[in-house]
């Protein structure tokens, strides 16, 4: 890992765990200033440094597997092609500590997994309810208004279809912009995982 990546880990990491610079500094024996250039992106940490810092932090700043980070970070946004949330979640956690760019960018696709399970869910309860409540307003006797409805029915499957094609192109769009060291954009997404 380099920078500026592992300044915005450490940031991250202090700023999660509450606790200042000052005192990450005092955790680490090194200066305040050094922990403030780190997190800065100025300097590159030194060895004692780095592992001090995986210490306190718990994260391992000695390992730089990188070289791999593209086809991981592809292999997350792919996974996210199905409202599945345990692919995305399964391929970041074990990949998570490795690269900052596949913490951050894994952390995207799982809230982005999350909220697209959660409006299926919620389609799917509609389409399934929507027909029956509508019968049930309808008489025994009405066998005209019931047999309406049923053409209906047919047309509860598309809001998953229409959910299922978003959740397929948001996954290839976000592969490809991460292969190409762009940013990538979950709309539509609630953050759960922070």
């Amino acid at each position: 890992m380099r920078q500026p990546d592992i300044g915005l880990k450490v940031a991250e990491l202090r700023q999660q765990k509450n606790i200042t610079q000052e005192q990450l500094s005092e955790l680490c024996e090194v200066s305040t200033r050094t922990i403030q250039r780190i997190e800065a992106g100025e300097v590159e940490p030194r060895a004692y440094t780095r592992s001090a810092l995986s210490d306190v932090l718990g994260f391992d700043f000695n390992q730089d597997n990188t070289e791999n980070e593209g086809l991981w970070l592809a292999l997350i946004h792919l996974s996210s092609m199905i409202p599945l949330v345990i692919f995305p979640l399964v391929l970041w956690s074990w990949k998570k500590n490795q690269s900052y760019e596949i913490d951050r960018q894994g952390k995207q696709a799982i809230n982005f997994q999350i909220t697209m399970a959660i409006v299926l869910f919620a389609a799917s309860a509609c389409a399934f309810f929507a027909p029956m409540a509508m019968m049930l307003l309808y008489t025994r006797s009405d066998i005209q208004a019931v047999t309406s409805i049923w053409p209906l029915t047919s047309l509860a499957p598309l809001p998953m279809i229409a959910i299922g094609m978003y959740c397929f192109a948001v996954a290839v769009i976000n592969t490809l912009r991460s292969l190409s060291d762009r940013r990538v954009i979950y709309p539509l997404s609630v953050r759960f995982v922070r």
